[in-house]
């Protein structure tokens, strides 16, 4: 995805349309708004507007689900001018009223329920989807990850709440050509979408031909290579895996429809964590553990910098 998309869609999740017209966005860009809006639509498949509105929906959203405030107070304080225009986009967004989504705010299913945020991710036509699917079922974390045979899909972390990421070559809104992949973003709200998008551009190569195959996390990536060089093959590698997410990866409701239960275990609880009763050597958890406190130690110094 081109930088001055990726800047837009920031700035956009930063609130730069709370207030603002398309016209001043592209000016914080240095283009004109013609272009800003073609980009936007070529490379994410909505608008600078529709990405605008959406961020306002799941603030509403939030609203909705958070708090007992009236629907009308609601409408107002996620930026919408009128009770009918909120009306108007959570259907569109979310496909209900905000009485509708209001009592669904205890339903168990309802992240998935509510449609997510759809954005294509285009590539060079190189890509075979098929053979990457193969090769992350492989390594895929049972209950984090779910790779079927025409998507890939996982759980991720908006801040402390947890969201799913769905990726294929179908759907809806259907891709215009074969040179598209559809994301899905099933979030609580649109903090870190770049961060998303850009991640799941990786996990697939688009950016990159040349490389066999992405990851979605480092860390990830640090723990299953830890956990292989220990089991005796791939099967066993992922049943260990499975095992980590189950003990001490935060567990997510709602999504087991989908084969997803619990997110990957982050570095701070893998660092101070019992790993004894798991099948492999003291080495390796010895091994796993420095690996979890060295990114817990990196992560201080990055946000000791900043």
């Amino acid at each position: 995805m081109p930088d001055l998309v990726c800047r837009g869609i920031q700035l956009i999740a930063d609130g730069a349309l709370d207030d603002a017209t398309d016209s001043a966005l592209a000016g914080r860009l240095a283009v004109s708004p013609r272009h800003l809006r073609r980009m936007f639509l070529r490379h994410a498949g909505v608008t600078p507007d529709q990405l605008a509105r959406s961020r306002r929906a799941h603030f509403a959203r939030r609203l909705l689900d958070d708090t007992d405030l009236r629907i009308a107070d609601i409408a107002f304080a996620a930026g919408f001018g009128s009770v009918r225009q909120l009306n108007r986009v959570l259907s569109d967004v979310f496909h209900g009223t905000p009485r509708e989504l209001r009592a669904r705010r205890r339903v168990t299913d309802r992240l998935r329920a509510d449609g997510g945020l759809a954005i294509r991710l285009t590539h060079d036509g190189s890509l075979d989807f098929t053979a990457v699917l193969r090769r992350l079922a492989a390594r895929a974390t049972p209950s984090v990850e779910e790779v079927t045979d025409d998507s890939y899909r996982r759980t991720v972390l908006i801040d402390h709440d947890p969201g799913m990421i769905e990726i294929t070559r179908g759907g809806k809104p259907k891709p215009r050509s074969s040179h598209e992949l559809l994301l899905v973003a099933h979030l609580p709200r649109l903090d870190g979408l770049v961060h998303h998008v850009r991640r799941a551009r990786r996990i697939f190569a688009l950016d990159d031909p040349a490389e066999t195959c992405g990851s979605w996390d480092p860390f990830e990536v640090g723990v299953h290579d830890i956990v292989r060089a220990d089991a005796s093959d791939a099967t066993r590698t992922r049943a260990i895996l499975g095992d980590l997410a189950d003990r001490f990866g935060q567990v997510v409701s709602g999504l087991a429809p989908a084969g997803l239960t619990r997110m990957f275990p982050t570095p701070d609880l893998l660092a101070g964590a019992d790993l004894g009763g798991l099948p492999i050597a003291d080495t390796t958890v010895h091994a796993l553990r420095s690996f979890a406190q060295a990114a817990v130690d990196r992560r201080r110094c990055v946000g000791a910098s900043r």
